[in-house]
């Protein structure tokens, strides 16, 4: 077994990326503080060549320092928005016919195993604050809510991670669908 070379890896560049067809999956970010996190995001959204990310709220915007360390450059891919509010994001998104679903321990939330995307659907993930979680004005206004279930001590996953669970998930679930 060997690794393979960046050049048999077959990587997009960035203008390939952009006019690239997307996975009709968007990131909102609700308030996010760790600029570490932020990165992490941009690349998950680069690898599974989501279409967008919405950045809210005090969640910090590229460019900067913090955030490409961990973003490695999907910040120049992917492409990215910012709302001074995410009901603003969440509302405008519904607009154009996003499925937006919270990613939240709530008492009406159903396990991420649970969750069965429609194969031809826009769909927007919420992901909130690393200590707070979603903030309540936007979970008032989110029809839909999924959760990670967690069978150890603690009650939450690095947002980052749960980006990438969620997304993975959802990702490996259209690609099952279309492949039937």
């Amino acid at each position: 077994m060997r690794k393979l070379s960046m050049t048999e890896l077959n990587r997009l560049t960035v203008d390939e990326f952009k006019t690239s067809e997307k996975i009709p999956i968007a990131i909102i970010l609700d308030n996010i503080r760790s600029l570490n996190n932020i990165g992490s995001v941009f690349r998950t959204a680069d690898a599974f060549r989501l279409s967008a990310i919405f950045l809210c709220g005090i969640t910090a915007v590229p460019p900067h320092r913090e955030i490409h360390k961990t973003a490695l450059g999907a910040t120049e891919s992917v492409s990215w928005t910012y709302y001074p509010s995410s009901v603003d994001a969440v509302s405008n998104l519904e607009a154009e016919g996003y499925r937006v679903i919270a990613v939240e321990q709530t008492d009406d939330s159903i396990p991420l195993a649970e969750f069965h995307p429609e194969p031809d659907g826009k769909l927007a993930f919420i992901f909130g604050n690393e200590v707070h979680g979603i903030d309540d004005n936007v979970l008032e206004i989110t029809k839909e809510c999924i959760e990670i279930p967690q069978y150890g001590t603690k009650h939450s996953i690095n947002v980052s991670v749960a980006v990438g669970i969620v997304i993975w998930d959802v990702f490996s679930k259209l690609k099952f669908s279309m492949n039937k």
